[in-house]
C-alpha cells in the first residue's frame, strides 16, 4: 500500500505542477500533477523510470530525458495531466544492470536482450506502485504516453483504465514548437 508524504507546487518550463511523494515502505515515488484530474477520463499519463544517465548526466544513450520533457510538453498543452516517476532504473534492475549491459548495447543489442546477456531480468518493473498512485488521485482512465505496450497492459491488469496509448514519437511539427517553448524557458505560470 502507498501512501500520500507530502505535496508541493512545483515550477518547470512547462508550467507549475503539483508534486506530490508517496512511499510505499521500501521506496518514494513522486507525482506530477497538472490541473484538475480527479475524477477525469482520458487524462495524458505518463509512467516513467527513473534513470541517472539521462536525468542527472545528459546522456544521449537513451531517450528518458526527452520523453519525459515531451511528456511534460504535451501536459501543458492540454492544461492536464499526471507524470508518476517511480524508482527503477534499469529496468527495475538497478543502475548496476544497466551500466554491465551498455557493452552489449554497443554491440547492437536491443536494451532488454542486453540485460539478460549481462544476467538480469529483460524487464523487472513493477507498475503497482504507478497504479496506487492514480488511484489516490481519483483519475478515471489515463491515456497513456508510453512506446511500451505491455506498460499499459500491467496497469490494466493493476485496474486502470488505459483508454488509448500515445507514442512518445516527437514529429517534425511537434518538433519546432517543443524547441520554441524550450528556449522559451518558462512557458506558464
Amino acid at each position: 500500500m502507498i501512501f500520500r508524504l507530502t505535496e508541493r507546487d512545483l515550477r518547470t518550463k512547462f508550467g507549475t505542477f503539483r508534486e506530490i511523494l508517496y512511499y510505499d515502505g521500501q521506496t518514494e515515488s513522486m507525482a506530477i500533477v497538472m490541473g484538475d484530474v480527479a475524477g477525469q477520463a482520458d487524462v495524458l499519463c505518463r509512467v516513467h523510470s527513473h534513470c541517472v544517465g539521462a536525468h542527472i548526466f545528459n546522456s544521449i544513450e537513451c531517450e528518458c530525458r526527452e520523453e519525459m520533457e515531451c511528456s511534460q510538453f504535451l501536459i501543458e498543452q492540454a492544461g492536464r495531466g499526471v507524470i508518476v516517476w517511480l524508482d527503477q532504473e534499469g529496468k527495475g534492475n538497478g543502475h548496476l544492470a544497466l551500466m554491465a549491459s551498455t557493452e552489449y548495447k554497443r554491440q547492437g543489442f536491443p536494451q532488454a536482450e542486453a540485460y539478460r546477456k549481462a544476467g538480469f531480468e529483460a524487464d523487472d518493473r513493477s507498475y503497482r506502485p504507478a497504479a496506487e498512485i492514480l488511484t489516490d488521485l481519483r483519475v478515471e482512465s489515463i491515456v497513456l504516453l508510453a512506446n511500451n505496450a505491455s506498460k499499459a497492459d500491467d496497469l490494466r491488469k493493476a485496474s486502470i483504465a488505459v483508454s488509448a496509448t500515445k507514442a512518445m514519437t516527437i514529429g517534425e511539427e511537434l518538433a519546432e514548437l517543443f524547441q520554441n517553448e524550450l528556449r522559451k524557458g518558462y512557458s506558464k505560470t
